[in-house]
């Protein structure tokens, strides 16, 4: 199935497409994805995915098969399998940048083939998961190009008043970071959970039937018990009939 998404990031083509070529720095904006080497053009790493209260974990490879670095455009095939043999995944995914009116607008369209559980998702289904994804894989590429940092971290420096001739001000407080959160609630932020992306999609894909169903069977029902209705009363009937006579 063939997969389009469209996005733009506040730097220039040169930066964003320097980002890009630096494959583990992109995939840790990818929910569940890790690179675990790069050679060249070559990277191998691995998808976790949670499907409902099936854990897969795709292991694989991919490869820059094309770089344009004149034209901001290159292609990456990458192929995966489950660690349990419950599917493979594979893709060839071509992306192009082009100036934008605040940066770069990116294209990318991905040609994608799985096989197991996820291939139960339709090209619409999963056309509206990875929309949802792209969402939260633009966020996080956004904050790392345009250098992390919020601008409230930054504490502005305290000044006397002028005349004042006693001590400076100590400086503000820095506020107390929160507390990190447990090492159980980290490792479930980094499985991406195709389950619940794909549960909007779902809904609005077979609402209407699950719909249909349940009126049918709710119909069938009532249909049932006014049958048992009738033939009780005429089993009652026939019964003061014999006893009249």
């Amino acid at each position: 199935m063939d997969l389009q998404h469209r996005f733009s990031v506040p730097t220039p083509p040169a930066v964003t497409w320097a980002h890009f070529n630096d494959i583990a720095a992109v995939a840790e904006c990818f929910p569940g994805a890790t690179v675990t080497s790069v050679e060249d053009d070559t990277f191998t790493g691995s998808v976790k995915v949670k499907l409902g209260p099936i854990a897969l974990v795709y292991t694989g490879s991919g490869t820059f098969v094309e770089k344009d670095e004149v034209q901001h455009r290159f292609v990456v095939e990458a192929r995966g399998k489950d660690k349990r043999g419950n599917g493979t995944a594979g893709a060839t995914v071509t992306l192009t940048m082009t100036p934008g009116g605040k940066g770069t607008d990116v294209e990318v369209v991905t040609d994608l083939a799985v096989t197991g559980k996820p291939a139960q998702f339709g090209r619409g289904v999963m056309q509206d998961v990875s929309d949802k994804l792209l969402g939260q894989f633009v966020a996080c590429l956004e904050q790392r190009l345009s250098g992390g940092v919020p601008a409230a971290a930054v504490q502005p420096a305290v000044e006397p008043p002028p005349g004042n001739l006693g001590p400076p001000a100590p400086p503000p407080v820095p506020p107390v970071a929160e507390e990190a959160a447990p090492a159980s609630h980290r490792r479930e932020s980094d499985t991406l959970d195709l389950g619940a992306a794909a549960a909007p999609a779902l809904a609005r894909a077979y609402g209407a039937r699950a719909a249909a169903v349940l009126g049918g069977v709710l119909l069938a029902g009532w249909l049932l018990r006014r049958r048992r209705r009738e033939h009780r009363g005429r089993r009652r009937g026939a019964q003061s009939r014999r006893r009249g006579r």
